[in-house]
């Protein structure tokens, strides 16, 4: 079932998700070579708790952190360690959520390290237009598929591919709720969208193919082939007035 939330739900989850968007801007900013993701995950810990927020992620099935810092051919999960440092050139996904007043804020950008490539560098430019582009399908009177459908046509178009096993989700009280937002599918199928649906939307696109594995920690999702994988993903609700990005400043 899909919970439709009232315009009050929808400003907790605005106080929550502009959260949670600054503190990614801010671990951006502690974004170097030569640090390592455990620094990023000490970083997160010290402001959650000067900001009053806990961690929507530690503990969350057994994830032992607050933040999900995944490098290059990592797509999602990445766990953050002293024994991962950051090099010039590496691509950098991070992921994180909190809860504020009892509601979820959850975004993702990807970032550089210092100078990286050309083809790096179009692969964070594809995925975000690919967000953007489904951001603008949550409209009453679309449907589902309509997001889906155009992370995957875009993704592709640009000789990309999309990651099938992880998807976006609806997002309130908790973490995940329904319904599930694949990354590919079929324009106008899927659910109406109704006026209160709130999403996360979480485009993962793959530089080379689409197939994922995950490493023996049971967290870390990394390409098979080894390629670079981006990742963005914004809270967006469904109005009378088109689509409310609930995690922009």
């Amino acid at each position: 079932m899909i919970i439709c939330k009232s315009p009050v739900e929808i400003e907790k989850l605005r106080s929550s998700g502009r959260m949670v968007r600054q503190l990614l801007g801010e671990i951006r900013e502690q974004v170097h070579p030569g640090v390592t993701t455990l620094d990023l995950e000490k970083f997160v810990v010290k402001r959650l708790k000067e900001l009053g927020a806990r961690p929507a992620f530690k503990g969350y099935r057994g994830y032992p952190c607050c933040l999900c810092a995944s490098i290059n051919d990592e797509v999602i999960h990445g766990i953050p360690s002293d024994r991962r440092k950051l090099k010039e050139g590496d691509i950098l996904s991070l992921d994180m959520g909190v809860v504020l007043d009892g509601y979820v804020g959850d975004s993702a950008l990807t970032v550089p390290v210092g100078a990286i490539d050309e083809s790096a560098q179009r692969l964070l430019n594809v995925t975000e237009d690919a967000l953007e582009l489904a951001i603008d399908k949550v409209r009453l009177g679309n449907r589902l598929g309509d997001i889906s459908a155009s992370v995957q046509e875009y993704a592709e178009k640009n000789g990309f591919s999309v990651v099938r096993e992880f998807v976006g989700h609806g997002i309130g009280k908790a973490l995940h709720e329904e319904p599930q937002i694949p990354n590919f599918g079929q324009a106008g199928h899927g659910p109406l969208l109704k006026e209160g649906m709130v999403f996360a939307i979480e485009p993962m696109v793959n530089a080379g193919g689409a197939a994922v594995r995950v490493l023996d920690d049971n967290w870390t999702a990394v390409t098979v082939d080894g390629g670079l994988s981006a990742h963005f993903e914004h809270m967006v609700a469904v109005t009378r007035n088109g689509p409310d990005i609930l995690t922009r400043l």
